[in-house]
């Protein structure tokens, strides 16, 4: 056996072993089985074979440490916050249109279909709100994040450039990150995470780590050369200075700055020339922007004739009949896909999820603006990573799908992370008890 695979297996066993008394190391181990995809890995394919899912048995483990150590769950006085009811709803709202809608044909024979994945999503992301309730296991989720992030750089940098597809990294990462612009999304998002742990720590290794974190990440966007992550990134930027945190602004300007600096270094000709096409001219767009373009127009057109939606996953089997050249294409979009898929009401939820969780951001703001203590400059530097990773996200999501990636939902379930382990912490100290 590999040395990798020696080192794969220990850390899942230890993992799935300690997340029976420690729940938090098995939200960690499936966050990082997710992203890595170690089974796609040559030297995970023995335990593959074996027949051994590790995110199901990491997902098992952590439930049955929930349970075993319910009394010490830290979630509030409700078991289920406004968030997380509504999300059990929007659930609820793709199952029923699922089983009115017609049955989805020739997409999903080899993967779980949209409903049953969302379903999987939503029980993780549960467990990781009840579950990540502390600082500790906060930073501990920031830190397992900013290194699937490096180990996933570091294999984009090693992938040899006869290995891209068409001048783009391909086949990067777990299967959600499989095509080049879902891969530089994830990188993108992760990169305000790792530059707030460089902020936070007050060590120089674990500057020194995370600043590494943040070089191989920065450079697996580039070489996937994709414009949705670009534009990503300029949200992302914008958002850094108007949420950056009164004393963090001029630190966050520096790494900004850096920033800039070292991607202009990073850059290479393919990049600039792929970026340089990004415009809101239709009749200059090349065909993969105008195709897009199309697709939206016609996104519309089933929208109106389908208010109601045409159902989760139906889509491909479904746009070929606006754009017949276009059949089994993707959408392109989120929200479009969104709209078109689950219709007005479950268009409306999605927005309210999304509401939700700024809202959840933007109360612990509100608190924080009269505390002046070291914690609550601990929450500022969380809030403002988690609003700038869901802003350059959720512009990704305007050129690609991403409303079934697990990760989507992993970002906009965090800012409830970070309510609930502000209200703990009020809790500890003496303070009221929150609301």
């Amino acid at each position: 056996m590999s040395f990798k695979g020696l080192i794969y297996i220990g850390l899942f066993g230890l993992c799935a072993i300690g997340a029976l008394f420690l729940p938090q190391l098995g939200i960690y181990a499936y966050i990082a089985d997710y992203c890595i995809s170690p089974g796609g890995q040559w030297w995970g394919a023995p335990f593959a074979a074996m027949g051994l899912r590790g995110s199901f048995t990491l997902a098992a483990a952590t439930l049955v440490g929930m349970i075993l150590h319910f009394n010490r769950l830290k979630y509030g006085k409700k078991f289920l916050s406004a968030q997380e009811r509504w999300l059990l709803v929007f659930l609820a709202f793709v199952w029923i249109l699922f089983w009115i809608s017609p049955e989805t044909a020739g997409r999903y024979t080899t993967h779980d279909h949209p409903s049953v994945k969302l379903t999987k999503i939503f029980v993780f992301v549960l467990m990781m709100t009840h579950v990540l309730t502390d600082v500790r296991k906060l930073n501990g989720l920031f830190w397992v994040l900013s290194t699937v992030s490096l180990f996933l750089g570091v294999k984009a940098w090693e992938t040899p450039y006869s290995r891209f597809v068409r001048g783009r990294l391909e086949g990067i990462g777990g299967p959600d990150f499989a095509e080049a612009n879902f891969f530089a999304a994830f990188m993108a998002a992760m990169l305000p995470i790792i530059a707030i742990q460089f902020l936070r720590s007050k060590s120089w290794m674990l500057r020194l780590y995370a600043l590494v974190c943040g070089a191989f990440t920065a450079n697996a966007v580039i070489l996937c050369r994709s414009r949705g992550a670009f534009l990503g990134l300029v949200a992302g930027a914008f958002a850094s200075v108007w949420f950056a945190p009164q004393k963090l602004r001029k630190k966050v300007l520096v790494l900004l700055l850096v920033g800039v600096v070292g991607g202009v270094y990073l850059t290479d000709r393919t990049f600039i020339e792929r970026i340089m096409t990004i415009t809101t001219d239709q009749g200059t767009m090349d065909e993969s922007s105008s195709s897009r373009i199309e697709l939206w127009k016609a996104g519309g057109r089933m929208f109106l004739r389908n208010p109601v939606g045409i159902g989760p996953g139906n889509w491909y089997q479904t746009i070929g009949r606006y754009i017949p050249e276009y059949e089994g294409k993707d959408s392109h979009n989120t929200f479009v896909k969104c709209a078109v898929e689950l219709g007005a009401a479950g268009f409306f939820l999605f927005l309210l999820l999304i509401f939700l969780s700024y809202r959840n951001l933007r109360r612990i703001e509100r608190d924080l603006a009269a505390d002046h203590s070291e914690e609550a400059n601990d929450f500022r530097q969380y809030f403002f990573a988690m609003v700038v990773s869901m802003a350059i996200l959720l512009t990704c999501a305007l050129t690609i799908t991403m409303i079934y990636t697990e990760i989507l939902w992993v970002v906009l379930m965090l800012p409830l992370c970070l309510r609930r382990v502000h209200d703990n912490a009020v809790l500890e100290r003496g303070g009221p008890e929150p609301a």
